[in-house]
């Protein structure tokens, strides 16, 4: 008869330590492995939770990307308004909505020395209006393009493209379309009437006129569309011309090959500007910033810059450095490149460029009201 002895203290403490050991040299690879994915809800415009833009994210640090997507500041506000706290965890805003989100409660305090300040490209990008507040940062750009005349070159010249009164050309008459957001139109339309760095900030005899030169657009127009919309109807012909956009629509189109392009008009541009915020009340902000800092890094930058959903320019020197490096016809493409007179930091010098804002003596309403009465004249 065998006996069993009833192992004590010190075999306790001898093959305890051993398992303890053995376990210790096999955590890396198990945890690895049986990790469970850390789940980050993005709420931005389409694109950005895309496997080209977070793909290598995702596989070096174990998340996945539940995005969200909205097309137009005042469609994101009114998603987070119906959402229950905490919904996102980051949240992608056009820059000049990022006072809003803040105002609302909806984004969190960011400290600045995580990010990369000093590599900026242009210093506007550093203290970017709207995205501090009392010295404190609440959002940090990440990407930014610029709105000007987007036309077919089989219908409209390049010098015809460098004002806006490209849209009223008779010969595209029924083919000219819309971005369907009041903002970059609009703001369009008051370039169009000479109105310069006071484009948002007109009195109401200067609201009158920007409404009455838009109305005067109505007879050329063949419709208003969405992201998908905007790119197809460009694309099989039946628009020439589209207003409210710029680059980051034609650039897609342009580098397959269609005769497709975007200027900046003598008038002047709109630079549109996105930035991250991270959602006020979510668990994960480690994890966030963590994104936020790789989105601004060379290999991001020249990641974001290069978006399949659409294009955008580099902000900050190490990301221009690496776009040169690995797209370096996309960078020629887009002016990405010192010296080029239409890079975008030289334009922004020159005053041909003014940052989309929200209108300063008139309502967001105020705006959206008259564009849906335009629309449905």
């Amino acid at each position: 008869m065998t006996t069993i002895r009833k192992p004590t203290r010190r075999d306790v403490l001898k093959y305890g330590a051993a398992a303890a050991a053995t376990t210790a040299l096999c955590t890396p690879y198990v945890s690895r492995a049986w990790a469970e994915t850390v789940e980050i809800n993005m709420l931005a415009w389409y694109g950005h939770g895309e496997p080209d833009m977070v793909g290598a994210f995702e596989a070096a640090n174990n998340v996945k990307f539940k995005p969200k997507y909205y097309a137009g500041g005042d469609n994101m506000m009114a998603l987070i308004a119906q959402s229950p706290p905490g919904t996102y965890d980051i949240i992608l805003s056009d820059g000049e909505f990022v006072q809003q989100l803040n105002a609302a409660g909806y984004i969190e305090e960011m400290n600045a020395a995580d990010y990369p300040f000093d590599d900026m490209l242009y210093d506007d990008f550093k203290q970017f209006p709207g995205h501090w507040k009392d010295g404190k940062l609440y959002s940090m750009m990440v990407r930014c393009g610029h709105l000007g005349v987007s036309y077919n070159t089989t219908a409209v010249s390049d010098e015809e493209a460098m004002s806006y009164k490209a849209f009223w050309k008779p010969e595209i008459k029924g083919k000219v379309g819309h971005f369907d957001w009041h903002l970059p139109n609009l703001g369009q339309m008051s370039l169009t009437n000479g109105n310069g760095a006071k484009l948002w900030d007109q009195d109401e005899a200067g609201w009158t006129k920007i409404k009455e030169t838009t109305m005067t657009l109505r007879p050329q127009v063949g419709g208003y569309f969405d992201y998908g919309g905007t790119f197809n109807g460009l694309k099989n012909g039946e628009m020439m011309a589209m207003a409210g956009i710029g680059d980051w629509i034609t650039g897609v189109l342009e580098r397959d090959g269609a005769p497709v392009k975007s200027l900046v008009p003598k008038e002047g541009g709109i630079q549109w500007t996105e930035s991250y915020s991270i959602g006020k009340g979510t668990q994960k902000a480690d994890m966030v910033k963590k994104f936020i800092q790789y989105m601004l890094s060379p290999e991001g930058q020249a990641t974001s810059a290069r978006m399949l959903a659409y294009p955008g320019f580099a902000i900050t020197k190490g990301g221009r450095a690496k776009l040169n490096e690995v797209d370096p016809k996309e960078a020629q493409r887009t002016g990405q490149v010192d010296g080029m007179p239409n890079d975008p930091i030289t334009l922004i010098k020159e005053g041909r460029i003014f940052y989309r804002d929200i209108p300063k003596q008139q309502s967001l309403e105020d705006w959206n009201e008259f564009w849906q009465e335009y629309k449905n004249a």
